[in-house]
This record gives C-alpha cells, structure tokens and sequence, in this order.
C-alpha cells in the first residue's frame, strides 16, 4: 500500500495546534479563505470589523454571504469580527496564543511576509471538534476525506485544502519559530468604509 503524502498535513496540524495551545488545527490555502469557512460555517449576517484591516478579510463576509459593518479601531495582533467567535490573526502566530474560551475560530496566515512565512496558506485553530471535522470537509468540496466521491454525502465546500509540499515546509520552519512572537506592525491599509462594494452601493 502506498504512504499517504497528505499525512504531513495531518502533522502540520497537530504541530501547529500545540504550538498555538489549541485543541485542532483546520490548514488551509491561505487566511482568507480561513475566514471565508469560518464565515460559511456560521452562516454569518452582519459583521462588523476595524475600517482599517486587510480587504480579503471583507471580501470573506461578503463571499460567505454576510454584510459589512465598520467600525474605528485601532488593533494590533488579531482582532474579532463581531458578533461572531471569529478572529482575524493573519498578522499574529505565536505559542499559547488560543484564547481560552471555547468556540473561537482564530485565522491565521503562512504569507511569505508573515511570521512562519511558508506560501500562502493559512489555518483555523478551534477548540471544536464537530467544527473541525465540518472545517475539513468544507475545505475539501465538501468532501469527507478518505471517502470514495461516489459513496459520499457532500456538504458545501471549497476548494481550499493544503498541499503537502507546504505543509512540510510549514512542518520544518515552525520547528524554529520562538514561543514567543510579537504582533507584525500592520500594513498602511485603505479605509474600507469608503469602498462602495462594502457599503452596498454597487452591486456585489
């Protein structure tokens, strides 16, 4: 029988979720499709997050099917995206980083100019199980993995999933990451409350 090479992701997680002192780690193709699913699952309306942040992270909600509220915050490291146990830490990895309580999904980012730097993947730390399992399913078409396609239920899905290429890197570069890492400083980002997509003046 040949060696399963999608087991280095199932590694990557494991690693990363100790690291990040979560129950599960969900990896995925980049930040923002981690808070696409994470919006998906939860089936967001409303949300409100900081005018000034990264535009993937709006794009999400919208793409989720939610709408955009801003509001004037200044953040640093990771931020939720209210009212929901959802939090954008795209800029922020570091160890013991999971909040301590149960439900949040934090969304991190493996950008090649952020802390570990892999690609362009990303991953939800949850405390959830059944999210989890639901995550994993979504990031794979809304497949169940390990399950003929023929013989599956599907739910909806994504086409999101790691590559096992960059999960071994990820896998070999947060071997030295230090436990702990300060906040990046954030990107001279637009304000997206001037946007019109954001603000339902243009079709979406």
């Amino acid at each position: 029988m040949q060696a399963d090479p999608f087991q280095v992701v199932r590694d990557f997680e494991a690693a990363l979720a100790e690291y990040c002192g979560a129950a599960h780690a969900v990896t995925t193709t980049s930040c923002t499709m981690a808070l696409l699913l994470a919006c998906a699952y939860y089936k967001v309306g409303e949300v409100e997050i900081p005018k000034y942040t990264y535009v993937g992270v709006a794009q999400s909600i919208l793409n989720a099917g939610g709408t955009v509220k801003f509001r004037d915050d200044d953040w640093e490291g990771l931020y939720q995206l209210k009212p929901y146990p959802i939090y954008d830490s795209a800029r922020w990895i570091s160890g013991n980083m999971y909040p301590p309580y149960a439900g949040a999904m934090v969304c991190l980012s493996f950008h090649w100019a952020k802390q570990l730097g892999v690609q362009q993947g990303g991953c939800i730390l949850t405390s959830d199980a059944d999210a989890a399992a639901m995550l994993r399913r979504m990031r794979f078409d809304g497949r169940t993995e390990g399950v003929e396609p023929a013989k599956d239920e599907f739910v909806r899905g994504y086409h999101a999933y790691m590559s096992p290429e960059v999960a071994a890197l990820g896998l070999m570069r947060l071997r030295h990451l230090p436990q702990y890492n300060y906040p990046l400083a954030k990107d001279p980002y637009p304000d997206l409350s001037r946007v019109a997509i954001f603000s339902g003046k243009t079709p979406a």
